[in-house]
């Protein structure tokens, strides 16, 4: 063999050398790139299992999502069904009371059984002159309505022009209030002046007018020639009896 063809030779089978190094290397490096690839997946695939946790723990499911997560899960459901539950019942418990209290409001009428207010419309007043005890007036209340009610304490008469309602008797103040049933009758005693002439400003009247608590307005006729008054007037309050009224 010439040297010329042993240097080829050698010439070809560095180059074979070195090419299949280099073959052998590139081979290395895919296989690392590939093994990079498992890692990475199975990175990812790590990271999303707290992340899956987490969710179960946020609808209060995962056993293993972070105490933080699932805590705020649980306890955000439990409040929203509280808050809602128990408002509704408590919206309707509201409701039912509010019309419990507003039945309750409204029994103090007569729909309900309790007597309204005594009127002028429905209770005719009359006064009488008697003759014992002298100088004093009987007045009568009579009920000519169809339902029972409640008369003023006292009538509050106003006599002639008189800028003020004369005095009541407080002895003579009943233990009930005065209720007319339909047809019933109260009756009230008026000192008109003193016996002994020993009062003031005496003088003739010709009317006389008895407010009711709802506003209206009684007109009394009074006997004929009108009556005589003085400082010394004075009513009752209303009584059930006629004795009662002119004891006073």
């Amino acid at each position: 063999m010439s040297a010329r063809t042993t240097i080829r030779t050698r010439l070809f089978a560095a180059t074979t050398v070195a090419l299949a190094a280099f073959a052998l290397t590139a081979c290395e490096g895919g296989s690392d790139t590939g093994a990079a690839g498992p890692s990475s997946s199975t990175a990812a695939t790590g990271q999303a299992e707290p992340s899956g946790g987490s969710s179960a723990g946020t609808g209060g499911k995962g056993a293993e999502g972070t105490p933080g997560s699932g805590a705020g899960g649980a306890n955000g459901s439990a409040g929203s069904t509280a808050s809602k539950a128990p408002t509704g019942s408590t919206g309707s418990g509201a409701a039912s009371n509010g019309s419990s209290s507003g039945s309750g409001s409204q029994g103090g009428g007569e729909d309900s059984g309790v007597p309204g207010k005594c009127s002028a419309s429905t209770v005719k007043i009359t006064a009488t002159d008697v003759s014992r005890p002298i100088n004093h007036l009987l007045l009568t209340a009579t009920n000519t309505g169809s339902k029972t009610c409640v008369l003023p304490g006292y009538p509050m008469a106003r006599f002639g022009e008189a800028q003020a309602v004369p005095p009541v008797v407080e002895e003579s103040k009943p233990q009930a209030v005065p209720t007319l049933e339909p047809g019933e009758s109260g009756y009230a005693g008026v000192l008109l002046a003193a016996g002994d002439g020993s009062a003031e400003n005496g003088h003739t009247v010709n009317s006389l007018t008895v407010p009711f608590d709802d506003g209206s307005i009684a007109t009394v006729t009074l006997p004929a020639g009108g009556v005589h008054v003085d400082s010394s007037l004075r009513v009752t309050y209303w009584q059930p009896g006629v004795d009662l009224a002119l004891t006073y």
